[in-house]
């Protein structure tokens, strides 16, 4: 269990890298290592979360839940330097690279902590959460991240999250449609759905 990428502290021997990848048209370099998840590109759930997100129409921080090397939160803090993004995840290994990633490519409206879920999360009422959330962990992990995103949303907040159908889209989408009323899925391609949800 200590070696997951859910883990506090994985015991993986270093294997650093460093990879360049493009996100919503602008290169970004991006240091990982072993122990982290997708290290050796950006995997294509986050990609697909990345290119289908759109940014909603209220002012407020946004929220990366479950961050790993930082491709969501970094991307989308490039976008738009007025909005602060916070970072999340329990994994220290990917806390440490994601704030190497986010002076790599000189991103500063960043707050990146660790948070087991979002325990740690005291700020309130984020105008998105966005999430590809550890499925390996297990159901009841991923729910207490939708539970616990979408009560942390401003009205008219959205949260966004990228799940396969086998790995438990259906249940993820009654979830969601418990919490908000209804849920969209703004995207599907090779089993991935981006799942989208609004307070």
């Amino acid at each position: 269990m200590s070696d997951h990428y859910f883990s506090k502290n994985p015991d993986s021997e270093h294997r650093p890298q460093q990879f360049t990848f493009t996100l919503r048209g602008k290169e970004y370099r991006f240091n990982t290592d072993a122990g982290v998840f997708s290290k050796s590109e950006v995997d294509f759930g986050s990609r697909l979360l990345i290119d289908t997100f759109e940014w909603p129409d209220i002012e407020g921080p946004i929220l990366d839940a479950g961050c790993g090397y930082g491709p969501i939160g970094i991307s989308l803090a490039a976008e738009q330097p007025e909005r602060t993004v916070h970072m999340i995840d329990v994994n220290d290994r990917a806390l440490r690279l994601a704030r190497e990633n986010a002076r790599l490519n000189k991103i500063e409206n960043l707050l990146i902590y660790e948070s087991d879920r979002l325990q740690n999360v005291s700020e309130e009422g984020f105008a998105a959460v966005l999430t590809n959330p550890p499925i390996r962990a297990g159901k009841q992990t991923v729910f207490d991240i939708l539970q616990n995103g979408f009560a942390k949303l401003a009205d008219g907040g959205e949260i966004w999250v990228v799940i396969q159908k086998k790995q438990g889209a259906p249940s993820a989408i009654k979830e969601l449609e418990r919490l908000a009323g209804s849920c969209d899925t703004a995207a599907k391609s090779k089993g991935y759905f981006i799942l989208h949800a609004k307070k």
